[in-house]
């Protein structure tokens, strides 16, 4: 299946942000979407607007770290639109820090979300796309996993562990499915809202105020690499401000 219409998308993370942005294009373009996130109330009310404006969506509240709860988005899928054609992992945290500062419990959270997340999608979604012979992973990292910087130390070392995985999923993935990573630089989300360190809260708010770009952009990234033909596989797309260094 070619292009965006008609294929059956499923979200994680899709409450606000890059998610939402993500669900309400495809949406727009023909997708049948599957939205999942912890947050019920917003997950309906995009769902509603989604519907309203003649598409079609189904959500689910969805824990990352639990893998029942992936694997209860892909059956949504499955159930109410017989199949699923592509999972966008999207979830996730940012609660950076120095290192010095010790938040361990911040980085437990962003292990079992940034990571262990996608792995748990991944395991929903795999033998489903096998049955099939068909299927595609988009994967969404960040560009904090492509220059490392203070502060960002955990947080880039999961990314950078999505970056690995996805590699190797890619490579093990054979002729029919298609896996793509998608690595946005400062965006218009509300990342900054789980950041614990209160000084550097503030900093990346102050950054992200003079250059961050709309989750919309990200949003026409992933679907330029969900229209493309069946045989082509974008593997790697970076999307960041042009004032981003």
């Amino acid at each position: 299946m070619d292009g965006i219409d008609g294929k059956v998308v499923a979200l994680t993370g899709a409450s606000s942000g890059i998610g939402a942005a993500t669900a309400s294009l495809l949406a727009a373009r023909g997708a049948k979407v599957v939205l999942g996130a912890r947050r019920a109330e917003r997950l309906e009310a995009l769902a509603a607007r989604i519907t309203a404006d003649g598409g079609s969506a189904a959500w689910a509240e969805v824990d990352v770290r639990r893998r029942s709860d992936l694997a209860g988005l892909v059956a949504l899928a499955r159930e109410r639109y017989g199949a699923l054609d592509v999972l966008v992992s999207n979830a996730g945290i940012g609660p950076i820090s120095p290192l010095d500062e010790l938040r361990v419990d911040d980085w437990d959270r962003m292990v079992d979300v940034n990571l262990k997340g996608v792995l748990h999608g991944i395991a929903a979604a795999l033998p489903v796309f096998r049955e099939q012979g068909r299927g595609h992973f988009v994967n969404v990292i960040s560009t904090a996993g492509l220059r490392i910087v203070p502060d960002q130390a955990v947080y880039a070392a999961t990314k950078n562990a999505v970056r690995t995985l996805t590699e190797g999923l890619r490579q093990e993935a054979g002729p029919d499915l298609r896996v793509t990573m998608v690595s946005p630089g400062y965006v218009g989300t509300e990342f900054a809202d789980s950041v614990t360190s209160p000084s550097v809260r503030a900093r990346v708010r102050e950054t992200g105020r003079g250059i961050a770009i709309p989750p919309e952009a990200i949003a026409r990234a992933i679907a330029f690499a969900v229209e493309q033909p069946a045989q082509v596989d974008v593997g790697d797309i970076v999307v960041r401000p042009t004032a981003q260094g």
